[in-house]
């Protein structure tokens, strides 16, 4: 779905493939967010995969000099329209209903809207529809794992929520010790073929020789599917994946007994940004706010925690910050 250097969209199908188990059987009623209300509750089998998130973002307030900045347009209708392609577990996606959107982008959404005093209501729609949406007016804001880039901020503004980029993702334990880019050398590592993880693990493999370390040997497949089969049967040591995506399947497959995500920042990381029409600054502005204010007292950490995703959090709600 994102641009180079993130590539989530091979990812996403097996993630939802194999969280598929983990994920429940049904969602409570709809709420006045368009989103349905409360979150889903985790089956016994994979507690972590779809965390329950009712009380976090219940717990988030309005933030009254924050939400005076809103434009009296959306003061006055209590909403903002949100577009997503709901499709990328554990970013944004849904439950096993159907027709309830979940995952942490449509939670931290829940929650800036509260912070601005209104409520969030999400479209699903194709991602190569988002910005010419935002363009038309058709919706106010979008939020679907799209990367902040020079390019697209010629056509859309941005507010940094999340910095993705590539991970590491080993069998359970980590039999192989890997701590980061500099333990893969001597080591076989799977990609997707054609992917910017191909691209850094050539690049690792050339960093590893010149510093008089054994090659790093990368085997390039068509499938993530392939991929996890080989890192569980022990072939490879270790997958390059983006973070979320790892994250989310290191939870679900064999109800998270089968891999782990080695700690770390994301590897060439870089932010997934909420958009907002050129045209409407104060919007973008307020939204800006929010998120700041979200990421202060502590309630954006807490919806990245219950997703697993935290190594992805940012300090900073910044506008255009991507490159």
């Amino acid at each position: 779905m994102p641009s180079t250097p993130l590539t989530l969209t091979r990812t996403w199908r097996l993630a939802v493939l194999t969280g598929v188990a983990a994920l429940v059987t049904a969602a409570c009623g709809g709420g006045p967010d368009g989103a349905g209300g409360r979150q889903p509750a985790a089956t016994p089998g994979a507690p972590a995969a779809i965390p329950d998130t009712t009380a976090v973002i219940e717990a988030v307030q309005k933030d009254a000099a924050v939400a005076a900045t809103l434009p009296a347009k959306y003061t006055q209708a209590g909403m903002l329209h949100l577009a997503s392609n709901l499709q990328s577990a554990p970013n944004n996606f849904y439950a096993a209903d159907g027709k309830t959107p979940i995952g942490y982008e449509v939670d931290l959404a829940k929650a800036i809207a509260k912070k601005l005093g209104v409520t969030v209501h999400h479209q699903d729609m194709a991602f190569g529809s988002l910005i010419t949406s935002l363009q038309s007016g058709r919706v106010d804001l979008t939020m679907a794992a799209m990367n902040d880039t020079k390019t697209r901020q010629a056509q859309i503004d941005f507010v940094d929520y999340f910095s993705s980029g590539i991970t590491i993702m080993v069998r359970k334990g980590n039999p192989d010790r890997i701590a980061g880019p500099d333990t893969l050398c001597g080591k076989n590592v799977a990609v997707v073929q054609g992917t910017s993880h191909q691209k850094f693990a050539e690049e690792q493999n050339g960093k590893c020789t010149q510093a008089g370390k054994p090659a790093l040997t990368v085997t390039a497949t068509d499938s993530d599917t392939q991929n996890q089969n080989q890192l569980r049967t022990g072939r490879v040591a270790a997958i390059l994946n983006d973070l979320p995506s790892a994250v989310y399947i290191s939870r679900t497959a064999g109800e998270g007994e089968f891999f782990e995500v080695v700690p770390g920042e994301p590897i060439n990381g870089g932010p997934y940004g909420i958009g907002v029409n050129k045209d409407n600054k104060p919007l973008a502005e307020a939204v800006q706010k929010a998120l700041q204010s979200l990421i202060a007292d502590g309630g954006y950490g807490k919806i990245l925690q219950a997703w697993g995703v935290e190594q992805g959090a940012v300090k900073e709600a910044k506008l255009n910050g991507g490159s």
